[in-house]
């Protein structure tokens, strides 16, 4: 297993980590633990599995019992099927160590699961078959094929491989013409795009559950953002923000507002009819952003820059915004397709509220698929070296079909001001849904954006739970630093809750990429569905 797992460290006993009863892979049969001592400790070591049939007992290259080695040394602990039959067996090893003779004694239970097959038993011979043998029968089924039948079975088998040969051929030229098609209609200005980074085939990530605090931060690079700070909107005119749109600037008349969707202090979001330009008797259904009277120019400047920055990005899992209109004596309305089922966050909610006898009730595997959805348009992002800044439930909205999309933030701080805090600089943050280099340092990359991800699958599996929700916005940080995460939410599987606590390593170049939680989320969606 390319994995780590802290238990002890300074002195201090992990129980987060050791609450963790996780899967090995069927083909791994070793586990190694490194360990030492700083003073005298003597040790017990013992092991307990709860199907004897399915496997062996354990056994480790060091005696059960004496002294922990003073140097970093490493001992292994063998995990043999007994091949009898197929079966998942859970493994206890318990570690009890003794200091000061007996009157500091400390007991660590390790727990794994692994999933044992049975052995396949070769096939034996009868001896009346080997007699029967040699005895020489004619049988007109099986006997040797004249010359011109030979003929006829190459040609059929060779005809056979042309056919198959070419339909591959065509499968492969109709994949990557899809995908260049993708592509294309994704780079609007393409000389000055760069490649696309190869993802990475490892999908085994580095969990620590209590990360180490001396962490080196990484430098963040200069990507484009989709959160625009209020600072930056110092040089950013109302005039530029509408001349940056004009392109996509529509008339008045063609839009008819219909329900509210949600509403804010100085902004709504309305479910509206757009009326189509070449032909008026053909309308389509969009979301419509929109202020009130009482916005301020600062408020409309950052409605229109933080809803366009998703513009030229084309993806299945992306919804940037398609019309505008900026007409004058107007307030400024942003046009993006319309999703029936709207918000995540609030439908998640909905969900969660009539979750008894709920119609739209949606299953663990829902869940999944969703998190998988909002994962490949993360990538799609991070390929595009495009930081969000803000990703949760709340930017994300759903339609029928459980197809999600993530949207930019545009009103967001407005609509969900239970989710914004200011941290003594006038600026509303998002700050539970933060890596800590962005809370401390203010550094953002793709790898906060996973942290983010992280807390958006937490999202799923709670439907719409508020994380951190008992900590103090201004204690966050130091929180984040001391190792402290969120709970395990209820009927949430532990290999989920690993890909989530993945997400939450201290060190950023520790976390997976985006590439890497989308293979890892669709292996464990198969898995789930093989279970149904």
């Amino acid at each position: 297993l390319d994995a780590e797992l802290y238990y002890v460290r300074n002195d201090v006993v992990n129980h987060y980590a050791l609450s963790f009863n996780l899967l090995i892979p069927s083909e791994t049969n070793n586990l190694q633990f490194s360990w030492h001592a700083k003073s005298k400790v003597e040790y017990t070591l013992g092991f307990q599995v709860d199907n004897p049939l399915a496997m062996d007992m354990p056994q480790a290259n060091i005696s059960l019992q004496g002294e922990v080695p003073r140097m970093l040394s490493v001992f292994r602990v063998e995990l043999a099927c007994a091949g009898r039959l197929d079966s998942e067996v859970t493994i206890l090893m318990q570690l009890n160590l003794t200091v000061n003779s007996s009157k500091n004694i400390t007991v660590l239970n390790f727990k794994r699961r692994k999933m044992c097959y049975k052995k396949l038993e070769p096939e034996v011979k009868s001896p009346t078959a080997d007699r029967n043998s040699s005895k020489a029968i004619f049988d007109p089924v099986n006997a040797a094929p004249t010359t011109s039948t030979r003929v006829f079975y190459i040609s059929v088998g060779v005809c056979c491989a042309v056919i198959f040969l070419v339909a591959i051929i065509l499968a492969v030229l109709h994949l990557h013409s899809m995908k260049r098609i993708e592509l294309d209609d994704s780079i609007s200005d393409s000389s000055s795009s760069q490649g696309l980074s190869q993802p990475s085939t490892q999908t085994t990530q580095y969990l620590r559950a209590d990360t180490p605090n001396n962490a080196t931060p990484v430098t963040s690079k200069c990507y484009p953002t989709l959160r625009i700070e209020k600072n930056d909107l110092k040089s950013v005119t109302l005039m530029e923000a509408k001349a940056k749109v004009k392109d996509i600037a529509i008339s008045r008349e063609r839009i008819t507002l219909k329900d509210v969707l949600q509403e804010g202090t100085f902004g709504r979001i309305f479910h509206g009819i757009l009326i189509e330009e070449k032909d008026p008797s053909k309308e389509k259904q969009v979301f419509v952003k929109t202020v009130k009277d009482q916005a301020s120019e600062v408020q409309v400047t950052m409605m229109l820059t933080e809803s366009c920055k998703l513009r030229g990005l084309h993806h299945r899992n992306l919804l940037p915004i398609t019309h505008v209109c900026i007409e004058e004596g107007e307030k400024p309305m942003v046009l993006l397709p319309y999703m029936n089922w709207g918000n995540l966050k609030l439908f998640l909610r909905q969900c969660k509220l009539v979750e008894a006898n709920n119609p739209q009730a949606i299953s663990q595997q829902d869940l999944v698929h969703m998190a998988i959805q909002i994962a490949c348009g993360m990538s799609y992002l991070a390929r595009r070296e495009v930081i969000h800044k803000d990703l949760a439930a709340r930017n994300c909205v759903i339609d029928d079909a459980l197809q999600v999309k993530i949207t930019d933030n545009a009103l967001s701080r407005d609509l969900f001001p239970m989710d914004y805090h200011c941290l003594g600089d006038n600026e509303n943050r998002p700050v539970r849904w933060m890596a800590l280099e962005s809370l401390v340092n203010n550094e953002f990359s793709s790898a906060s954006d996973v942290w983010a991800f992280g807390v958006t699958l937490w999202e799923l599996m709670t439907l719409g739970q508020t994380p951190y929700v008992d900590i103090d916005p201004f204690e966050m940080a130091a929180y984040l630093k001391d190792g402290y995460r969120i709970a395990q939410p209820i009927n949430c599987p532990d290999e989920l809750f690993a890909v989530m606590a993945c997400c939450w390593a201290l060190d950023p170049e520790e976390r997976p990429k985006f590439q890497q939680l989308v293979q890892c989320l669709t292996e464990f969606h198969a898995a789930l569905g093989a279970y149904v």
